[in-house]
Order: structure tokens, then sequence, then C-alpha cells
């Protein structure tokens, strides 16, 4: 989350009036993330977050985002729900973009990953997927295999400037996934973006997940690829396996994994570092001045690239190779 675009007193009242929800107490921008503009919204009636979508945002995926949420929270998903207005909407205008409101989601992220925090976050991912599963509405994942040359072209000279020998680096890796990545795993509705700050806990259990503007349609696995980079590395850039195990276990109990997904999943995990590794190293040299917002170190996920590269097979992981199809 973040704040690019700044909303006036008088604008967010009439916004805000067009809901059931109370007259406005506070609202203060959240300054975590890079892709929306996001406040925290205290109405007499308690608190929400005011979502502004930029312009790296797609409006025509707006319905499938905003619908998905409310698909899941109606399946016992834990996750923010759209807040539809006095008109029956959810989505519509402030400030010349494309804004929402949604219920605030209890609980907080946490800072520092335990085993327990990835067996919770493997049980809630599994049971997002499953609980999407009759999903009317269909999204291409865009940040996949098939986008991220277009988007390295986009930032390739400036690679070196970053960490030299970069761009070469990341040109070669693409050779390999292009040539390697997989096209008939089972397929979904995934978030496509659950790090550690998207996943709230309170006590030692998941009380909801947050931000689904990524989610698309794509390989199940490809998110648990996801997940492994995001909570299973200590800060000394060694892979966890514990940590790793603990949530491949969780989300295997409520949906099994099939053999090709087994197969799949080194070169799922090299991908999606990469995906990472290239929107982080996109925003390090195009961040508006001004923003409030953190950019990301894009060698982090260079490194974790590094890792997955030696990796000889899914037991690697803490992936039993006992599987269910």
């Amino acid at each position: 989350m973040a704040v690019y675009t700044d909303v006036s007193d008088e604008d967010l009242a009439a916004f805000v009036a067009q809901y059931d929800i109370g007259t406005v107490e506070s609202c203060k921008g959240i300054a975590e993330g890079v892709e929306n503009s996001n406040y925290l919204l205290q109405t007499e009636r308690g608190p929400f977050i005011l979502t502004l979508y930029e312009k790296r945002v797609d409006p025509n995926d707006l319905p499938f985002f905003l619908g998905l949420m409310d698909h899941l929270a109606a399946r016992g998903v834990k996750c923010p729900t759209p807040i539809h207005g006095r008109d029956g909407r959810a989505l519509r205008e402030l400030c010349g973009r494309p804004a929402a409101i949604t219920g605030f989601l209890r609980g907080m992220w946490p800072k520092r990953i335990l085993p327990y925090h990835t067996g919770e976050l493997g049980k809630a991912m599994a049971e997002m997927h499953t609980a999407a599963a009759d999903f009317a509405l269909r999204r291409p994942n865009n940040l996949s295999v098939a986008g991220w040359r277009p988007l390295f072209d986009r930032c390739a000279e400036a690679a070196d400037t970053v960490q030299p020998g970069l761009r070469d680096t990341i040109a070669r890796e693409l050779d390999v996934l292009e040539a390697r990545w997989p096209h008939d795993l089972p397929t979904g509705v995934i978030h496509a973006d659950l790090f550690p700050d998207n996943v709230f806990f309170l006590g030692e259990r998941c009380s909801g997940l947050i931000d689904f503007y990524f989610a698309c349609t794509d390989a199940f696995a490809y998110d648990i690829a996801i997940c492994l980079n995001a909570w299973c590395f200590e800060a000394d850039w060694s892979f966890n396996v514990t940590k790793a195990r603990m949530m491949l276990a969780a989300y295997r109990k409520v949906r099994p994994f099939s053999q090709a997904e087994y197969d799949a999943l080194p070169v799922l995990c090299r991908g999606a570092a990469m995906r990472f590794l290239l929107t982080r190293l996109y925003d390090w040299v195009n961040t508006p001045e001004g923003a409030l917002v953190k950019r990301k170190d894009p060698v982090e996920y260079l490194r974790k690239l590094t890792f997955h590269q030696t990796v000889p097979g899914a037991g690697a992981y803490g992936l039993d190779p006992v599987v269910a199809a």
C-alpha cells in the first residue's frame, strides 16, 4: 500500500456520504506497498480502508478484484469485504481515480516469521484456492513468464547501476525460464502477492488475507512458489526448510499436490524470484518523486534466485514426494 493521491476533506466527505457508514472522524495515509493510494478511514461506525487505484492498475480489472473479495468472504475466507454504497455499487471515483472502501481486517502482520506462521499461511492459502473454485470471472496473470521480458526491457539499461552484471544475469535466466516454464498445471484463482504484510495474525492464528490487487488466474503451485520466496528465507539469505515444510504440509492437508506440481516447484520458485526481482528493479528506477512509499531492494530477490538455481528438486523445499493426484 502507498499514498500517491491526496484527498481533500471536502472530497472525502462527499465520497463517504454515498455510503451508510457514518461521517468521517479521521483519515490517515498508509505508506507500505507500491501499487495504490491507501488510507485508514475512521468513521463513527468504525475503521475502514479507502483505496484509490493508481495508474498501474487497469480499471477493467477492478470488478474481478472486488468481486473476488465478495466471493471469498461469502465462503468464509477472512479478507476485507468491499463496502457497497446506497446505490449498491462498491466501485466509484474519487479525485479522478477509481476508488473503493473495504472493511477493516483485525490483526497484525508478523515482523519476525516463525514456523507456526508459515503453517497458518499454508492452510489459509489452500482454503482460498478451494473457495475460489466456483468464482466465475477470470483474469490472466500479466506478471507471469510472458510479461517478464517486456518488463525487463523497460528497465534493463539501469540494471547494472543496481548491481554490476545484473543485466546479463537477468537476460540469461529469462532464457532458461522461457524454455522450461510449465503450462499444464492445476489452475485457478491465486493471490499472487501473499507476502507477510498481506497476511494478518491474532496471536498464533491467521486472522485474514489482504491486498488482492494482483490476484489472477494461474497455477496454484505458482502461488506456493511466491510464498516460499517471501516467507522461508532468513536474514542471511539461507533457506529455512522447516518453515517451508510447515507451509507445504498445512497446504496439502486442505488441497493435495499433483505429481506435476511437485516436479515443477523448483522452476516455479525461480520464476517467482524473477518476477519480484524485475518489478522491484522497475520500481527502484521509476518511483515518482514525492511519493510516500518505501522502495524495496531488488537485490534481495537476486540472492533468492541464486539459491533456487542450485536446487536439485522439490525435496529441497521440504516437500514430501508422496502425493495425491
